[in-house]
């Protein structure tokens, strides 16, 4: 494999012509990936892209087409990169890729959501994902999108409790999250009970346990666990066995403005849907 790397690198440095150039880049990246030198793999990947998004292909098809190969090779990177969950939202997000993704392969929304839900420094990346989500309902779901749906879309605890379940088979047998399955349904209970309790005052610590699927004993560990690591404003009553949310209750204007900004957003979501399809079409066209 050494010797075939040497040959691409030789082809790559001695080539002016970018196709061939291109293809070069394309096999080195596929040999890393083959070797497991995961670092090497990352590297030819940036390259990748970098030369996709400079070189002037015929149509812009051939351009999407390329695009769409490197997202899903990228799985084989990210998923085994230390770093892999970082890089995966950044490039997935970025305007070509988001953009790829809703034209071409929507089904890569599954990796794109886990990867946001199990990094704790991209929680603040949701609701850009919700919107996306949101508006690719109608091309794709699948258990892991829907569990987003249903949590952040609908506010709906029991549907987002019964996706989570899904979840978890969902993961087992998914070749590259399988090892993320743990670290996904731990970060899911968080982003549930966050939601629970900034939307309720009163919280019945049995009622709680259930929506995260967990035992009453595992479901009081959990709910101490997160008022201590999140300092969230609570207090627990352990006669009544709840806990008592020292939230402010928003007001009847605040709650007019979140529902008309609501509302706004949804128009926009449907304007881009309409004229995303319309574009599509001009390309098949």
């Amino acid at each position: 494999m050494n010797s075939v790397n040497s040959n691409i690198i030789v082809v790559i440095m001695e080539s002016t012509d970018a196709d061939r150039s291109l293809s070069a880049t394309w096999g080195k990246m596929a040999a890393e990936i083959l070797t497991g030198n995961w670092d090497g793999a990352l590297e030819e990947m940036q390259k990748l892209r970098e030369s996709i998004d400079q070189k002037s292909f015929a149509s812009p098809l051939q351009q999407l087409q390329q695009r769409t190969w490197l997202l899903h090779w990228s799985l084989f990177v990210f998923f085994n990169h230390p770093k892999g969950r970082d890089c995966i939202v950044d490039m997935f997000l970025s305007p070509q890729y988001i953009n790829t993704i809703q034209t071409s392969c929507p089904w890569i929304l599954r990796y794109l959501t886990t990867a946001v839900v199990t990094n704790k420094r991209r929680k603040h990346q949701m609701k850009e994902l919700v919107k996306i989500i949101e508006q690719e309902l109608y091309e794709y779901q699948d258990p892991v999108t829907q569990f987003i749906e249903a949590l952040f879309v609908h506010f709906d605890f029991e549907g987002a409790q019964k996706k989570l379940k899904e979840c978890e088979d969902v993961l087992m047998n998914d070749f590259f999250l399988a090892a993320t399955q743990e670290d996904f349904m731990e970060s899911a209970r968080q982003f549930i009970s966050e939601t629970y309790c900034r939307i309720h005052q009163k919280i019945d610590i049995k009622e709680m346990s259930q929506r995260l699927n967990l035992s009453q004993e595992e479901g009081e560990k959990w709910i101490v666990n997160l008022i201590r690591d999140t300092r969230v404003d609570a207090k627990i009553d352990f006669e009544e066995n709840t806990v008592i949310m020292n939230t402010p209750i928003t007001s009847i204007y605040q709650q007019v403005i979140e529902r008309t900004k609501t509302l706004s957003f949804r128009s926009q979501v449907l304007a881009s849907t309409i004229k995303r399809r319309e574009q599509n079409n001009e390309v098949t066209a």
